[in-house]
């Protein structure tokens, strides 16, 4: 093969370790810049528009998860399997699955978005809202939602676009969307005063970017991913979805264990146990993004090799794979362990939120020991997606991010006093890693090809 077809299908022929940092560096830094954004526009908003406003925004949070959550499993799945397909050489079937997981998302997301601006008022009160906060929230949701059609077209380009072989187009476009996204808050809010709408607004434009971005890979002539909106099969796409499960258990779960979370701190730590917490959750927010990113380019990597039959080298990515996880864990137990003081300075006003602060660096001891799970659990169910097993990654997804969290949750919050039972989340990644380590020992790559 020419070596200009071998960079066109490295996920098949090129060196594991090249092609797997191929994928994994630019997907980091895109995550990174999509979350430094979430960020700053949080930091703009209590700043400069006040704390009720923060409340608001937030409160809306379940709303775009649920919508997203449903994105992410049509993505994914419809992606995992156009890797099968890709690894078969059927490119007419991975072409097929991604129309379909496009059109499906684009009718999906009209719909959504439609019912969504038609019954906000009972969703604002769903959600717990006093009524009080309903103008405030309404300012920017019928701002944002309209919005929210270009970013659930981005959720599948960049999936599809990636398994494609260009990561860079995929990370650039949200790397482009963070940095218009910081300027376009400093206009909108400090600059002009347009409050919550300018907010709104900001989000809004800056998030449709990448849209424009990534439908420039239509025009890229050695795509093997064609679109075409005549489709058959439609049944195709619901069983793909399955297949992205995990991923809507950990959009939805997330907000749950969230709910519970802040509820029980409230009850035994006060406001200042919530916000330390956040601050808590902050500093692990990257090494959490790097475990995503693995995960997300394992699902590249193993899918299309799964279609080709190639056991040695998904065992070859897998190996590379679990060794960047554990480095990780240990430089982020490593800067947890001796660097948290002034991490957490970084977030909150020392003269002004001493306690806060105390707070924070007393729950780290009991945050630090996830690191040692949660990398290889997400590698797991990353990897399970990958063999087309949406059973066993969404038990671990469901065991990890729901059950196991909710459930020591609640046993740890009757038993231990203060807020002790923030050790909860440490403990059920550590039964979650068995369990995930038993399903993968059971469909390890000699078990499924």
């Amino acid at each position: 093969m020419s070596s200009a077809s071998a960079k066109e299908h490295n996920a098949l022929e090129g060196g594991i370790a090249p092609t797997f940092f191929k994928y994994l560096i630019p997907s980091l830094a895109g995550l990174i810049a999509m979350t430094s954004a979430s960020l700053v526009d949080g930091i703009f908003i209590g700043n400069y528009v006040g704390v009720t406003a923060l409340a608001a925004v937030n409160l809306i949070i379940p709303i775009t998860a649920l919508v997203f959550g449903i994105a992410m499993m049509l993505s994914v799945g419809g992606s995992v399997r156009a890797g099968k397909y890709l690894g078969e050489k059927n490119t007419a079937a991975a072409s097929a699955i991604f129309s379909k997981t496009l059109l499906s998302v684009s009718v999906y997301g009209v719909v959504v978005i439609g019912l969504g601006l038609s019954f906000e008022e009972a969703l604002f009160a769903g959600l717990g809202a006093d009524e009080a906060l309903f103008p405030v929230m309404s300012e920017y949701y019928r701002i944002i939602m309209p919005f929210l059609f270009a970013q659930l077209i981005v959720v599948v380009l960049y999936f599809f676009v990636r398994l494609d072989g260009m990561p860079n187009l995929a990370a650039i476009s949200l790397a482009i969307a963070a940095a218009v996204n910081i300027i376009l808050d400093y206009w909108f809010i400090v600059i002009y005063d347009w409050g919550l709408t300018g907010a709104a607004l900001a989000t809004g434009l800056s998030q449709a970017i990448p849209m424009f971005v990534l439908l420039a890979y239509f025009g890229w002539p050695k795509r093997r991913l064609q679109f075409a909106v005549r489709q058959h099969r439609w049944r195709e796409v619901f069983q793909a979805a399955y297949n992205g499960l995990s991923e809507f258990i950990n959009e939805v779960s997330g907000g749950i264990i969230a709910f519970i979370f802040n509820w029980m701190l409230i009850e035994r730590a006060g406001v200042d146990g919530v916000a330390a917490i956040t601050v808590v959750n902050y500093l692990m927010l990257l090494g959490f993004m790097m475990f995503f990113s693995i995960s997300d380019t394992i699902a590249v990597m193993v899918s299309q090799n799964f279609g080709a039959g190639e056991v040695k080298r998904i065992e070859g990515f897998l190996k590379l794979a679990s060794i960047v996880v554990a480095i990780t864990s240990a430089v982020f137990i490593g800067l947890l362990l001796t660097m948290s003081e002034p991490m957490i300075a970084i977030f909150v006003d020392e003269k002004n939120s001493a306690e806060m602060m105390q707070l924070a660096q007393d729950f780290v001891p009991f945050f630090w020991p996830v690191f040692l799970f949660v990398g290889f659990n997400m590698l797991a169910s990353g990897y399970l997606t990958a063999v087309h097993r949406p059973f066993e990654s969404g038990l671990i997804a469901l065991f990890r991010s729901l059950v196991l969290p909710a459930g020591f949750l609640v046993l740890f919050y009757f038993l231990l006093t203060d807020y002790q039972f923030v050790a909860a989340v440490a403990v059920a990644e550590a039964v979650a890693f068995g369990v995930a380590m038993a399903l993968y020992f059971r469909w390890r790559p000699s078990k499924v090809l």
